[in-house]
């Protein structure tokens, strides 16, 4: 039997051709047949290249490869262990058995390899340099803690201490896509919705976002109820735009990322998905906030129906690791018209028409109001922008630009407080001061 298929909970690799392929190779050494070993061994030295480029990695390539197989594999071990760390029962000898055999693998030498089947090439996954770039699965953050973890891997001077790091990292991050990433969009395919990871979110923390003070704190002190498993509510974050909304709920996704919060991002049109990915998540050990940015609905769009239904749940009420943020520029998200009120003649019972409308914002217990910045606040928030940015320019010309810049870019807002200075950081000295 092969070392690969004694493998009792780490089974069924998304990527594990490389792994099949080298212990074949190690498993057939004996055998001397080396035209056929060098010629797999060429093609998955292949594979962790371009494994490398995509996802950034460097040092020792085999390691990080069997690194990255670990952490990402869902399985009864893995997804007990996330975000609580070390569990009981029997499921942890099973585990160790398993780590026995990857850390022999962690043990394989490529350069005697190399040697034996006249490969030098081989020797390059002992100690491969990537070529600059981060790569575009992981952002850097993931990638280093990947890597950092394959180092104290190899470095493990027993099966067991293998088998604690590895715990370790699932009770700091998690497992598999939902675990390492923080923010996730939703693709409609032929099998129904599917959780995509979006590996470029904006690291905006609170602290970066001027004013609003009470608002923000609404906020926190909702979501931090949520992630430590107390009733929290639904929220909504109205009013006019680029107040930072959405700015606000990306900033508590970071905030809280490290105690196993998370985001998902849904369209409109994709509220017919929604019981599918609640489906998919609702048994994980994260907190799952669905984000829906910028949500309204015209007078003959029906999805509010849908997200209603998903708020108000079926037979099946909505789990407890799930809540709903949502950003608007309307108070109560759909469309009212003036002939929602009056001479409805179709219509017997126009009261509940306009009530069911309207109904749907009563569905998010939290409201959040974020208005437009008075001219102070405005002043303060591209004061503190030019300071972070480090813009050369006296505070009175810096104002003076400002006002001018905001009478005629769409009035007072933190975004236009943030293309304001853009607009200055590409200006000649702009880019003089990156370069120090």
């Amino acid at each position: 039997m092969k070392d690969i298929e004694k493998l009792i909970l780490y089974r069924g690799f998304e990527q594990g051709n490389v792994l099949e392929g080298i212990t074949q190779v190690m498993e057939r050494l004996p055998q001397k047949d080396r035209e056929g070993l060098r010629e797999l061994c060429y093609g998955c030295l292949h594979e962790l290249v371009e494994i490398a480029a995509s996802h950034g990695f460097e040092g020792n390539l085999w390691q990080n490869y069997l690194t990255f197989l670990l952490v990402n594999h869902e399985n009864a071990y893995s997804r007990a262990c996330e975000i609580r760390g070390n569990v009981p029962g029997s499921i942890n000898e099973l585990a160790h058995h398993d780590f026995a055999l990857f850390k022999g693998w962690f043990g394989y030498d490529f350069r005697e390899l190399g040697e034996k089947l006249g490969m030098p090439e081989l020797g390059v996954l002992m100690d491969y340099n990537r070529s600059g770039r981060n790569g575009n699965v992981f952002n850097h953050r993931i990638r280093d803690r990947i890597c950092a973890l394959s180092v104290r891997l190899g470095q493990a001077g027993s099966v067991e201490e293998f088998k604690d790091e590895v715990t370790a990292f699932y009770g700091e991050f998690g497992v598999g896509k939902l675990g390492l990433h923080k923010a996730f969009r939703i693709e409609h395919g032929e099998k129904g919705a599917r959780i995509v990871p979006i590996t470029n979110i904006a690291h905006v923390h609170l602290d970066d976002l001027v004013g609003y003070e009470l608002a923000k704190q609404k906020l926190v002190d909702n979501t931090e109820a949520f992630v430590k498993g107390r009733k929290a509510n639904n929220c909504l974050l109205f009013g006019d735009a680029g107040t930072g909304k959405s700015s606000s709920i990306k900033a508590v996704i970071n905030q809280y990322y490290g105690q196993g919060l998370r985001m998902i991002e849904v369209y409109k049109h994709q509220f017919q998905d929604l019981n599918d990915v609640i489906a998919q998540i609702k048994n994980r050990n994260y907190k799952f906030i669905i984000y829906m940015d910028d949500l309204s609905f015209e007078e003959f769009e029906i999805e509010y129906k849908y997200l209603k239904a998903v708020i108000e749940g079926g037979l099946e009420k909505k789990p407890d690791n799930v809540l709903i943020y949502a950003t608007s520029n309307r108070r109560h998200l759909v469309r009212e018209k003036f002939s929602d009120k009056a001479e409805r003649d179709d219509e017997l019972h126009t009261n509940d028409t306009v009530q069911e409308k309207l109904s749907l914002v009563y569905r998010f217990g939290v409201t959040i109001y974020f208005g437009a910045p008075g001219q102070k606040e405005f002043q303060e928030i591209v004061k503190r922008l030019a300071r972070k940015h480090h813009i050369p320019m006296g505070e009175d010309e810096l104002l003076l630009e400002a006002n001018r810049w905001e009478l005629s870019h769409g009035g007072r807002s933190g975004r236009t407080a943030q293309q304001f200075v853009d607009y200055l950081l590409g200006r000649d000295w702009g880019q003089q001061q990156r370069n120090q």
